[in-house]
């Protein structure tokens, strides 16, 4: 445990460099500040993403379930002293957690850490160690986490990857070699198997069946580059550019649009650290999903010019996707999975579907095959009436992408719910 902190000298040197450094300035959003720090901190892909922020944020929610317990914590940590900072526990959690996981952004991280705590008032005459105590605390609760995901199988994430080469078999796609195939081993934040949600067998992958038909022809015609980058502003280039361009985003969605819509810290870390863990759940059970059936993605199913035994397809050897295929198989969507986890936590959070809210993504530019030109970047602004209309749009993006058949993505999205309800059922619930 004590490999992932810093040492003694290095934390009293830091702590005592802080705590003399004090001005009067108050700081009153802790939990959003550094959830952003968790997403502004590099740490690999989606996966390894979702673990580090569940990771930082369950931690928080700990540190000040220690300092006032509200809610179950996640991990063992002792009580805080009396008086003890929530900001400065705060901090501290996510401080130590980031610093331990990602190592080359510590440096970054320990100024952003310096920074915040100078930014905070002084301790009151009745609590002169409230900024200490409160660090401490937020440096227990980190170690509680750490110790919890030591050797959790995060550190292979990617295996070699074979396969025959043959009609519905997932194979590499242009861009980086297959990943995650090793995820599915990491060790779950709630469920109990990487298997528990695994999607069953579904028509789609009979290469034979109507379902594999409309799926195939839906997706070659509504995912062409050619035809998305021939209708721009069209509502279809819109959905598929705006969630991978920041509406899928979650942690910024939800700071930015739902943190305003919870009463204090203790409920906002509860949020954050309930979608985090559901989100990395999803993702451990969407990469054992993925990799147990190895189900082909469009590129390869469309291009594919020797046969696939359905006489309602025509391969298409020049066909392109609108955006480009991530590199792992398709059945299910990693990303409808995370939505259907996230919203499905945010509708038990806030007893409703009907939740509306808008947001505006900023998307990158879009190459588009030869001769058309490169799409411009993009601000997108879309709106959901309800959380339901909302996860009906991820899957829609992925299709009108190019990079995805509907029925993986529609059956991602309620096996993601299946995640995010257990979850919820099961950790962090109210005490009172």
């Amino acid at each position: 445990m004590t490999a992932h902190l810093l040492s003694c000298p290095r934390r009293a040197v830091l702590v005592a460099a802080l705590t003399a450094a004090l001005p009067l300035a108050a700081h009153a959003q802790a939990v959003v500040d550094w959830s952003l720090a968790a997403t502004e901190t590099p740490a690999g892909g989606p996966p390894q993403r979702a673990r580090i922020e569940a990771m930082a944020s369950l931690a928080v929610h700990d540190a000040l379930n220690a300092i006032d317990p509200r809610y179950e914590s996640y991990a063992v940590v002792p009580a805080a002293p009396p008086g003890a900072s929530p900001d400065a526990a705060v901090a501290a959690a996510a401080h130590r957690v980031l610093v331990a996981t990602v190592p080359a952004a510590s440096a970054a991280l320990d100024t952003r850490f310096a920074n915040f705590i100078a930014a905070l008032p002084p301790c009151p005459a009745g609590a002169p160690g409230c900024i200490a105590d409160g660090i401490a605390t937020g440096e227990a609760a980190a170690a509680a986490m750490l110790a919890l995901r030591v050797n959790d199988g995060s550190a292979t994430p990617d295996l070699p990857y074979a396969a025959p080469s043959m009609p519905g078999v997932y194979q590499p796609t242009p861009g980086p070699a297959p990943r995650f195939e090793g995820w599915q081993f990491v060790r779950p934040f709630g469920m109990r198997s990487a298997s528990q949600f695994r999607a069953g067998d579904n028509d789609v992958m009979h290469l034979s069946s109507t379902t594999y038909a409309r799926d195939y022809n839906e997706v070659k015609q509504k995912g062409s580059a050619l035809v998305r980058g021939a209708a721009p502003a069209s509502d279809g280039s819109d959905v598929a550019r705006f969630w991978p361009g920041g509406g899928g985003d979650f942690n910024s969605v939800t700071r930015n649009v739902f943190a305003a819509r919870v009463p204090d810290q203790w409920a906002l870390a509860r949020l954050f650290a309930l979608q985090q863990m559901a989100i990395a759940d999803s993702a451990i059970m969407v990469y054992d999903t993925k990799y147990h059936y190895r189900f082909w993605r469009p590129y390869t199913a469309i291009r594919w010019t020797g046969g696939d035994g359905n006489a309602a397809t025509t391969a298409d050897p020049d066909w392109t996707p609108f955006l480009p295929t991530p590199p792992y198989p398709d059945y299910t969507c990693g990303f409808t999975s995370a939505s259907g986890a996230y919203f499905e936590v945010l509708r038990r959070f806030f007893g409703t579907d009907a939740v509306s809210y808008t947001y505006t993504a900023h998307a990158p530019g879009v190459v588009l095959p030869a001769p058309m030109a490169a799409l411009p970047p993009k601000d997108i602004t879309r709106s959901f009436a309800t959380l339901s209309q909302a996860v009906a749009d991820t899957v829609d993006a992925r299709v009108n992408a190019g990079i995805h058949f509907r029925s993986g993505c529609r059956l991602g999205a309620v096996h993601g719910a299946q995640v995010g309800r257990f979850d919820v059922l099961h950790y962090l619930r109210p005490l009172r």
